[in-house]
């Protein structure tokens, strides 16, 4: 059987961004630098790279920042024409995405990860699609991981989504795994668990916030039903999917930041920074000074 490639990706990009409060009162916390570029765009280029054709923003209210930074900015694109500065320009460039390659639905409660995807099913239609969370920046330049998720994806068809191997004392903060059979970097899904009771955990593999599922995922979905939190999560859903449908994990191989914290944040701007042929010395150099 031929497996579709899959051509359209999620973002759910609705969440308030408390933890980066009062930055976040008039900056999406999506639209925060790491370095010079928003921390979306980091998403955005990984999807791209990954052969993503059409993006779907799940927003909410106060969120009409990031359908201006996607837009074209005429007068900053005239001005910066009209005064020759052409690798200003040229940075502008990976923002102005072709006209309705992008699309946007509210999300209008914030009922969880499962509920914001669930609300761009008439986008998603009958389609294997990703899912993208912009807060996980996972950073490999040679190999970005949705990339390498439709590579497999294409060989195992059904459901993938990313992973890393996490402390033992950190599962409860993840969907972890049931693992079963290995190949190389690919572990079959037997189960999963959202944010399982510490020492309960079924494996140190968690989810990290990439996945290519199918469409009847949706269906899940609308049933509602809560769970962590209170919440719709997706997590549950997928768990569902197994044993229907092939199910997947791929090991991440590069760098992973959580920029939904603070201190990940942070630590992401310096790594990205260092591996910067323009400022890396600078910031190595400080560094070097410090008493740390």
């Amino acid at each position: 059987m031929t497996i579709k490639p899959v051509s359209t990706a999620v973002f759910p990009v609705g969440g308030q961004g408390t933890r980066f409060l009062p930055a976040t009162k008039a900056v999406p916390k999506e639209l925060l630098p790491v370095v010079d570029r928003p921390l979306l765009q980091y998403a955005v280029d990984e999807a791209l790279s990954a052969g993503i054709e059409r993006l779907v923003f799940v927003t909410a209210r106060g969120k009409s920042a990031l359908e201006d930074y996607f837009d074209i900015a005429s007068e900053l694109v005239s001005s910066l024409k009209a005064k020759g500065k052409h690798a200003e320009l040229a940075v502008l460039a990976d923002t102005q995405l072709s006209p309705g390659q992008i699309a946007y639905v509210r999300q209008q409660e914030p009922a969880g990860l499962g509920h914001a995807v669930w609300c761009a099913r008439h986008i998603t239609g009958n389609d294997a699609f990703a899912v993208l969370l912009p807060d996980e920046l996972l950073w490999n330049p040679a190999a970005p991981a949705l990339a390498e998720m439709h590579t497999a994806y294409k060989k195992y068809g059904g459901n993938i989504i990313s992973v890393m191997e996490v402390p033992a004392e950190h599962t409860q903060r993840y969907g972890i795994v049931t693992p079963g059979a290995v190949d190389g970097l690919i572990t079959e899904v037997k189960g999963l668990v959202e944010k399982p009771a510490a020492g309960t955990a079924p494996s140190r593999l968690a989810a990290i916030g990439r996945y290519i599922l199918q469409p009847e995922i949706m269906t899940l979905l609308a049933r509602g039903e809560r769970g962590a939190g209170g919440e719709i999560q997706l997590t549950d859903a997928m768990a569902q999917l197994i044993g229907t449908q092939p199910f997947h994990a791929l090991t991440f191989t590069g760098q992973r930041f959580d920029c939904g914290d603070k201190a990940g944040h942070i630590t992401a701007n310096i790594a990205l920074a260092l591996a910067r042929d323009d400022i890396g010395p600078a910031v190595r150099e400080w560094l070097r000074t410090q008493d740390i």
